[in-house]
């Protein structure tokens, strides 16, 4: 398909000093991320066939979609249901309740793990956000979680819907927003997505097998303290596990709707992932990523970590030579694929929590955490240890 032809519309900015010792002080630090996921796990080619009888016609020639699976750079995923219930799902309502009642469940856990990291319990939480795209609810998520945890009567909630595969990066992006007017307060950041529950049933379309082959399912819970919200119960190690939030950017590509996407309709929701995604990533997304590095008086050569959302094998190439990164720099965001397939807005906290968890960096080192999602959109997280 012709990738559209994109006339930025980007506001001018003044030039950054380029003195590094300018960058303004971070309010937020990250207390702790944690991801949970669900207990049904398989390797990719055992799903391939279950899959393709979802999918396609009886008979329906099988080779594209093994292509697909063979090269989505998906080792392994985690499916919230076993993978012989998926084709009793009928209708979007069995589907939604699906969603419902695991997403609760791998909610919970994601949050109780976070919190307990963070030396926080859940009366202890002043703000949580809530996005997740592969369901809805009215009382949403985070409210019936809110209840059955013990937060508080009036903890302030946002949930959101519609950002997708960038809700990781925009979430923490929101929260830091939020704590620099209240940098007393305790932040938390839950993304529930479970992917596998939109797989569209005798859908033989080439975005409906991609996504087959590509995503996965998980929870992931992020804890945020403003910069005089001191105290944690964990001791002094958490205020300096980091990253701290130093910066944020957020940038919609102009008439770029049908790229990425849900198409709504009786059977939920049916995806929309065109071909030109990496050709804009190529074309606009390296000039957006350095000009902000540049007003921090930062190029791409200064990070030292990237946190970047796997949204697949082309669009990490993509990202990778449109910012001239070397060849091991996205490492994680390929583990992370590989290991837990695509899980949207958890994907980006789920290579965060590996960082944490592993030789974290150097106290000062640069880190940018981003991704993409429907709009065509872009978020950029400045982070620093």
């Amino acid at each position: 398909m012709r990738v559209p032809v994109i006339v930025d519309r980007v506001p001018s900015r003044p030039p950054a000093a380029p003195c590094r010792a300018a960058v303004p002080a971070a309010a937020t630090t990250v207390a702790a991320v944690r991801t949970a996921l669900p207990p049904h796990r398989y390797a990719q080619d055992e799903l391939t066939e279950a899959i393709g009888d979802l999918c396609l016609p009886p008979g329906a020639d099988r080779a594209l979609l093994r292509r697909l699976h063979a090269s989505a750079g998906v080792r392994t995923r985690h499916l919230v249901l076993p993978i012989e219930r998926y084709a009793a799902l009928g209708d979007f309502g069995q589907s939604n309740d699906a969603w419902l009642a695991a997403g609760l469940e791998l909610g919970e856990e994601a949050l109780t793990s976070a919190l307990k990291e963070a030396g926080l319990a859940p009366a202890d939480v002043d703000l949580l956000v809530c996005a997740s795209i592969t369901g809805v609810a009215a009382p949403s998520l985070d409210a019936r979680l809110a209840g059955r945890m013990g937060m508080r009567p009036d903890v302030k909630r946002l949930p959101v819907f519609g950002l997708g595969c960038v809700a990781g990066a925009a979430g923490l992006a929101r929260v830091h927003d939020y704590l620099r007017g209240h940098p007393d307060d305790t932040a938390v950041l839950l993304t529930v997505e479970l992917c596998s529950l939109t797989l569209q049933q005798r859908d033989d379309s080439r975005a409906n097998l991609v996504a087959g082959a590509l995503f996965g399912d998980g929870a992931a819970a992020l804890v945020a303290r403003g910069d005089r919200g001191g105290g944690f119960r964990g001791g002094e190690a958490h205020r300096t596990a980091g990253p701290s939030v130093v910066a944020t950017r957020s940038h919609l590509y102009p008439d770029t709707e049908r790229l990425l996407g849900w198409d709504v309709g009786a059977g939920g929701f049916r995806v929309v992932i065109d071909a030109g995604v990496p050709g804009v990533v190529r074309d606009h997304f390296g000039r957006h990523v350095r000009a902000f590095l540049a007003e921090h008086g930062l190029t791409a050569d200064d990070i030292g970590t990237w946190v970047c959302h796997p949204g697949g094998p082309r669009v990490l190439s993509a990202v990778a030579d449109t910012l001239g990164l070397r060849g091991d720099a996205l490492d994680r965001a390929r583990s992370s694929l590989a290991t837990a397939g695509n899980m949207s807005s958890v994907s980006v906290l789920h290579i965060l929590q590996s960082i944490r968890e592993s030789r974290r960096p150097d106290p000062g080192t640069w880190g940018v955490l981003l991704a993409m999602g429907p709009g065509l959109c872009s978020e950029l997280v400045l982070l620093r240890w």
